[in-house]
């Protein structure tokens, strides 16, 4: 790797894949050297609006290809790229554009109905108007170890905290990450995860752009959509969660997905069925999964040749210059170079989450078996004791969620008199299905201290804006 600097890099692509196709977004079609060419202008637009360098720029809108030439453009004037959820309402965007010091928001007027301005404080302009594109070619020079991007953390602990990383650390990790996935030149990468996620913006962009490969953004998972554009498209690269490969197992027999060659997924625990079934009735001839966070990127990834139960059960080995070690009461800790730089203007923070020998505590419980792979179990706030044995929430969850009368599944510990805590489920179903049938059935599969003791129907589980289950909100 030759680059100190994002900027480097994605300019560079003009050079290293010319007229190839870069970004395809509906009609738009761009080459490599158009994507550098736009990259430059928005970099003069970012200066001329008085975007210098160090200065903060938020981006809360939808995956697209503005997204891409805002985001860049803004690196390569020297600036700093927040993301901000799309999911958000204005005062929680609000609160992180302000926080973050941002001296103004690029947004999508309009998306899921919404017009974006009340409550933020700072210049609000549309990335579909000709802000990007009425400008003079711009480049600043950066240095490797400047901070490039302050991603949000998704708050399902309290207030969302904004993670540091420099340029360097991202285009090693994600080097490396285009080996690990099998990324190649000429993939077509169908870009479903959100741009303003670590996964979306540098397993993504980044990679696609570090490998050379077409970006296809999707701006919200509709699998009917999905699907089309596979065919249509040719998608080549599918990263995404197991219910996406649940939709394309099911769409196999009545769409042409012969192009899929390379998936990627992850979640806490994956069925062994699903992987077997994605290599045994799918094209993907490589599946990857990992562990990552927010505050180091991606951590440890599968390798080829893993099994299909190593595929489903763990996570994978820890990446080139990152260390993986299970604290005595099991959280998972992670250290290298990969970690983040800090969280901005929160230096407690930051002394709680990564200690004096450089471990970052991730909050995480784990286990690590003999051939080095690592597996997770749950969050350490999640844990409870039944009767003096640990119950993980995500171990239950899954049993749970091999029910078929059960789509969704969240588990907490409640206070009980005799046992100090116990399990309770909260389930939505898609057939009928009584408590009694449900903890009866969970008499076969799991250890009498693991079983719920009683169960909750709900339509919907409560998500924050990233999708997890604020278990705070069950009781």
């Amino acid at each position: 790797m030759t680059w100190e600097t994002i900027p480097q890099m994605v300019l560079s692509a003009a050079d290293r894949f010319g007229s190839a196709e870069a970004v395809v977004d509906g009609d738009l079609r761009w080459s490599f050297v158009d994507l550098a060419d736009r990259v430059r202008r928005a970099a003069g637009a970012f200066a001329r609006a008085g975007v210098g360098k160090g200065d903060r720029v938020a981006v809360w809108a939808p995956n697209s290809a503005e997204w891409i030439v805002a985001a860049f453009g803004l690196v390569t004037a020297g600036g700093v790229l927040v993301p901000v959820n799309t999911r958000f309402k204005s005062e929680e965007a609000g609160d992180i554009i302000g926080r973050s010091g941002s001296k103004m928001v690029l947004v999508q007027q309009g998306f899921l109905g919404v017009e974006h301005g009340p409550g933020i404080d700072v210049p609000v302009i549309d990335l579909k108007s000709e802000f990007l594109t009425d400008a003079d070619p711009f480049e600043v020079e950066s240095a490797a170890d400047d901070i490039a991007d302050i991603i949000y953390t998704s708050g399902t602990t309290g207030r969302p905290k904004g993670v540091m990383m420099n340029h360097r650390q991202t285009l090693r990790l994600y080097a490396e990450w285009c080996d690990l996935a099998d990324l190649r030149e000429g993939d077509r990468y169908l870009i479903v995860n959100p741009f303003f996620h670590t996964f979306g913006y540098k397993a993504g962009l980044i990679s696609s752009l570090i490998r050379g490969a077409t970006i296809l953004p999707v701006p919200v998972f509709d699998a009917d959509r999905v699907l089309e554009l596979v065919a249509r498209e040719r998608i080549t690269m599918l990263p995404g969660p197991p219910t996406l490969y649940h939709s394309l197992l099911e769409a196999a027999g009545t769409h042409d997905l012969s192009s899929l060659r390379a998936a990627v997924t992850g979640a806490a625990d994956i069925p062994v069925e699903l992987i077997r079934r994605i290599r045994e009735e799918l094209p993907f001839t490589s599946i990857m999964t990992g562990y990552g966070l927010t505050e180091a990127g991606t951590a440890t990834a599968s390798r080829s040749g893993d099994t299909a139960e190593q595929i489903a059960t763990t996570v994978g080995k820890p990446c080139d210059g990152v260390e993986i070690a299970v604290a005595d009461d099991g959280e998972v800790l992670v250290r290298g170079y990969s970690v983040m730089q800090g969280y901005l203007d929160d230096p407690a923070a930051t002394a709680e989450a990564i200690d004096a020998e450089g471990w970052l505590h991730t909050g995480d419980l784990g286990s690590i078996d003999d051939s080095g792979h690592l597996r997770i179990v749950g969050r350490k706030k999640d844990m409870f004791i039944v009767g003096g044995f640990n119950a993980y929430p995500a171990e239950i969850e899954g049993f749970l969620l091999e029910h078929p009368a059960v789509v969704q599944a969240a588990v907490i510990g409640v206070p009980d008199e005799r046992l100090g805590q116990v399990g309770r489920a909260f389930v939505v179903t898609r057939t009928p299905v009584t408590e009694a049938e449900l903890i009866e059935w969970s008499r076969d599969r799991m250890a009498g201290f693991k079983i719920p003791r009683s169960v909750r129907f709900l339509d919907a589980l409560p998500l924050n804006a990233t999708g997890k289950v604020q278990k705070d909100l069950l009781h």
